[in-house]
């Protein structure tokens, strides 16, 4: 039995942990569920996930483990061969920050419950919800840039010359952005950082457009 990866094609959070699963190079079976559609909803999926979200990662003994943060993690303590984070603490300590203003700053607020909810509730519209989502990619790329753009310890990638954890965060944010139409022209060193992952089969391979339920 392989792993079996439940997640959605435009899910940032399964995005990133796609990229995390390349990185590492274990194979997974893709198991789409489809948001826009409430197939995270039906009594199914509540069997394997009691909250309802994308990802879940169900292990070869039928674990199922939830939270994409928590999976990557989990991701370099079963596998520890390619860590995604590096091994002295500061380090890693700079590297869980930069994930987390991606993955706690940005997309708990902008993902597809809240736009949602922002709608039905309040009457965004579509130009609501993207002006609602710009505002708040702005909000933590302005800083984030910043960070990179000054820090000895960015390279090539998010921290030196090997591809992990941030990155994952970072690849699949940028790729959600795209659908917003987001001006990343003020964050060069965030555009330099995405072409470097882009290019790299591990990601590419995890992009939003090339996964089987993608239309």
């Amino acid at each position: 039995m392989t792993l079996k990866l439940y997640n959605y094609f435009r899910s940032s959070t399964s995005t990133r942990l796609r990229a995390a699963l390349n990185l590492k190079g274990l194979a997974y079976e893709y198991v789409g569920v489809h948001l826009p559609k409430g197939e995270h909803r039906a009594a199914e999926y509540a069997a394997v996930n009691p909250q309802g979200l994308v990802p879940a990662l169900e292990l070869e003994d039928g674990t199922v483990l939830t939270q994409s943060l928590a999976i990557m993690e989990w991701l370099d303590e079963a596998h520890p061969a390619r860590p995604l984070l590096p091994a002295e603490p500061k380090a890693r300590a700079r590297v869980r920050a930069l994930a987390q203003m991606v993955a706690l700053e940005i997309h708990p607020i902008n993902n597809l419950r809240v736009l949602n909810y922002l709608d039905d509730t309040f009457g965004a519209g579509d130009e609501g919800k993207k002006a609602w989502f710009q505002h708040w990619v702005h909000a933590t790329f302005a800083p984030l840039e910043t960070m990179l753009a000054a820090s000895p310890e960015t390279g090539t990638f998010c921290h030196g010359e090997t591809p992990g954890y941030a990155d994952c965060c970072l690849y699949a944010q940028v790729w959600n952005n795209k659908r917003f139409e987001v001006d990343m022209t003020p964050y060069p060193t965030i555009r330099r950082i995405f072409a470097a992952l882009d290019a790299l089969p591990e990601f590419a391979r995890a992009a939003p457009a090339e996964q089987p339920d993608a239309f």
